[in-house]
């Protein structure tokens, strides 16, 4: 796999791997932002122009290609009517 820099180490001395935590982490936030705009019967295109950002920039986001700012999140959260809500929780 990668290099000792793709690894944090908890008190106990495990291992958890990054790379991982942040393929699954994104692929749940496309996942709701996605469903979000389908239940609204929003177009992509429609959904840039709310949120005041390119086409594009919504088409690489949904597709994985993209890794939106906060801010950008932030932003098509409010333009499907949402609020983004962050937060850190305890692993189980």
């Amino acid at each position: 796999m990668g290099n000792s820099m793709d690894y944090i180490y908890t008190s106990g001395e495990q291992k958890i791997v990054i790379e991982v935590e942040q393929r699954d982490t994104r692929h749940s936030v496309i996942e709701q932002y996605v469903q979000c705009r389908k239940l609204q019967g929003m177009t992509q295109a429609e959904l840039a122009k709310r949120a005041g950002i390119p086409r594009s920039n919504i088409t690489r986001f949904e597709s994985g290609n993209y890794n939106p700012s906060l801010e950008q999140l932030v932003r098509i959260a409010a333009a499907l009517g949402m609020m983004l809500q962050v937060q850190l929780v305890a692993k189980e």
